[in-house]
């Protein structure tokens, strides 16, 4: 990434940075002259999409829908709920709720319950242990569960960004009015060299 930074001006010979297996240390002109283009916009710090991210994240559904406006450059593969969301049994911390107060907090456990109720029909299914004709079909108890399940489900991804990616999530989030994205900020910030994420133009 940063030899390709250097390729406009054709300035190899001036890269200060040094590379063995498993480690790199920027150089101080190579540092200096990526903030130069990372303060000259995108169309100059194309390098920064040459530096990949792979992490897990785990959020609320409400959270992913957000995040799915960053579709360039991002790749995602997520647990599924099509396969798995009978895995196990539902539990409260399986969603973000700590912003409900008390009675909200009942309705989820509410919520939670009947869906453990629809799991165990799911998981245990056998049409002949129903007594009525027209009993609903594996297929009609599993859209139950689907439908039911509240955007504060939480679900785990592992995606792959890149610097420039997180440059553009960060400066348009950092200010978010939901908690989620001052921790996805906060983790950018932990990032080796994130201020070449961080940094505001001039």
């Amino acid at each position: 990434a940063i030899m390709g930074a250097r390729n406009p001006m054709n300035s190899w010979d001036r890269s200060d940075s040094l590379f063995w297996p498993g480690h790199m240390q920027i150089g101080g002109k190579d540092l200096d002259l990526m903030k130069r283009l990372v303060k000259s916009g995108t169309d100059h710090s194309k390098f920064m999409r040459f530096l990949p991210v792979v992490v897990d994240i785990t959020a609320p559904l409400y959270w992913w829908s957000e995040y799915d406006t960053y579709k360039v450059g991002t790749v995602a593969n997520s647990c599924s709920k099509m396969h798995k969301l009978t895995a196990k049994e539902f539990e409260i911390d399986d969603f973000s709720h700590e912003h409900l107060d008390v009675r909200i907090i009942k309705m989820l456990k509410d919520i939670v319950d009947t869906l453990n109720d629809y799991r165990s029909l799911y998981v245990n299914y056998n049409p002949n242990d129903f007594e009525i004709k027209g009993c609903p079909s594996k297929k009609l108890i599993w859209w139950q569960m689907i439908q039911l399940i509240p955007s504060s489900y939480n679900q785990k991804r592992t995606v792959m960004l890149n610097y420039a990616v997180l440059r553009s999530i960060y400066h348009a989030r950092k200010n978010h009015k939901l908690d989620e994205w001052h921790d996805f900020c906060d983790w950018v910030e932990t990032l080796p060299y994130s201020d070449l994420i961080t940094m505001e133009k001039e």
